[in-house]
């Protein structure tokens, strides 16, 4: 071509060459700068320069709409009929529109091939495969790796796929997934912090990560036995369980790392994306099953190799395995539409809930889970509150609500209960009028001091002061004492008769 110094040439879709001049180009490249910025969701390579009436003109392929609309200016819009409007005058399809997505799990790695895939992993895999369906086990041993792959839902037509990268992926091929596929464990101990980063294949590196988490037995004794009941700190399948709902449910289009945390008393485990049906204590009781999942591709692949549950039963899994270990609920404190938190507690917290499953092991996991809340103060509905009343699992009013006195002897807590519950109002005004007796007169102080330690611990302050006042004031009302005040001085004496 001639005189190429001062021109240059482009070629388009329809594969003809266009003659522009370099001045020409910078004002394209400035204005295609702007309208890279102004138009989201289109990509470069959906876009094509035309000419029309000596116009240049920018022409942009909108594709099929998946999980976001297209905006110009940050604005959504969409076509009703023959017009385009904002889509923000629809909210009934903004809701569909955003609903909608692309399986990004389910995606194929266009320069990936089988080579890109860890050998160890895929033969974990295999092994996974065989405890899921022991039916095909011999028959599996005819397999190629490209027939087993297909099988378990890891490639597609022995083309990779995401799922395939991220579950048997060879760490130094990772790049080719664009996205970060990591999994970040911190671990505070003794005022110091450490902590390793582990990459695909997750197949393998999972199990690797569980194995730097200091785990270890403790003993609870039960009141009525010498024999203790040794509790391993956490239980190996729960935190595989943890990690592998974070990986199967992550929202990957975010491109976050899956984090988890180890601190003296617990483990939290931190993903990208909330709940994408319901929320976790829809799923407790193992009674609801999810109908969609974020991610349907990868989870099925990880169905398939028993990586994980499908019918709902995960979280349910995690609450009746801490039940069964005497301990805390896991709880999801932190978590928010994008991104789920859950801590997984490691220790006793309060002694007196651990002995009562261990007094009531036909206790079903609502109850448990129910007073779990309130062994840990916090706050439960009428209805639930309810039920444990009824069970005479609880006593007290909100917002101070303990252990029942039969469970509390059941679990040698007697004397902690009785702290909890007090005197009643009776009992004080036998125990004052006695000291009266016995003393001739009571300042306010004396009587402050002699009734203080046995109302309940669970009042406040401000509560205990005046139900002592309530009882002074019923008692005098009654002809019963009388009080003489001498400046700061209240003085209580019986009435003489």
């Amino acid at each position: 071509m001639k005189n190429m110094d001062k021109n240059r040439y482009f070629q388009i879709r329809s594969g003809k060459y266009i003659k522009t001049k370099v001045a020409d180009i910078q004002r394209l490249h400035s204005k295609w700068l702007w309208l890279v910025t102004a138009v989201y969701k289109p990509l470069l390579a959906d876009a094509e320069f035309i000419y029309a009436n000596q116009f240049r003109v920018v022409r942009f392929k909108i594709p099929a709409v998946a999980g976001s609309p297209t905006c110009y200016m940050w604005k959504p819009y969409v076509r009703v009929d023959s017009h385009v409007t904002e889509l923000t005058k629809y909210p009934d399809w903004m809701r569909v529109i955003y609903m909608s997505k692309v399986d990004w799990s389910a995606q194929l790695i266009e320069d990936a091939s089988l080579d890109d895939l860890d050998a160890d992993a895929i033969r974990l895999a295999r092994e996974g495969y065989r405890q899921r369906f022991p039916a095909y086990a011999d028959e599996m041993l005819q397999w190629d790796d490209k027939v087993f792959l297909d099988k378990a839902n890891l490639t597609q037509d022995g083309s990779v796929t995401r799922a395939a990268m991220l579950l048997v992926g060879k760490k130094e091929r990772s790049y080719k997934l664009d996205h970060i596929a990591q999994l970040v464990w911190k671990c505070y101990q003794d005022g110091q912090v450490f902590g390793d980063t582990f990459s695909v294949p997750f197949i393998k590196t999972t199990t690797e990560l569980l194995s730097r988490i200091r785990n270890y037995r403790f003993k609870i004794y039960p009141p009525d036995s010498l024999i203790p009941a040794e509790i391993w700190k956490y239980d190996a399948r729960s935190i595989l369980e943890g990690l592998h709902n974070c990986i199967a449910h992550q929202d990957c289009l975010k491109d976050e790392r899956i984090i988890v945390t180890e601190e003296s008393d617990k483990l939290t485990f931190e993903n990208a994306g909330g709940f994408f049906e319901g929320d976790y204590k829809q799923y407790i009781l193992g009674k609801k099953t999810p109908k969609r999942y974020r991610n349907p591709f990868l989870m099925k692949a990880m169905v398939n190799l028993k990586m994980i549950d499908s019918q709902g039963y995960g979280i349910h899994n995690l609450f009746a395995r801490q039940k069964e270990r005497y301990l805390p609920m896991p709880d999801y404190d932190g978590t928010t539409e994008d991104g789920v938190v859950m801590h997984l507690p490691g220790t006793v917290i309060n002694e007196n809930y651990s002995l009562m499953l261990m007094a009531h092991p036909s206790m079903n996991l609502m109850e448990a889970v129910l007073l779990d809340l309130v062994q840990r103060g916090k706050y439960i509905e009428d209805a639930a509150l309810e039920l444990l009343r009824k069970k005479h699992l609880i006593e007290g009013r909100r917002p101070h609500v303990y252990v029942a006195k039969m469970v509390a002897q059941k679990t040698g807590k007697k004397i902690e209960y009785s702290k909890h519950k007090g005197l009643v109002s009776k009992s004080c005004e036998a125990m004052l009028l006695e000291a009266l007796h016995d003393h001739g007169m009571l300042t306010k102080n004396d009587i402050t001091g002699l009734l203080w330690g046995v109302l309940s611990d669970q009042l406040t302050d401000t509560q205990k002061k005046n139900k002592i006042d309530n009882i002074l004031r019923r008692l005098r009302s009654g002809g019963i004492i009388k009080n003489h005040t001498v400046g700061n001085r209240s003085e209580w004496t019986l009435v003489k008769k």
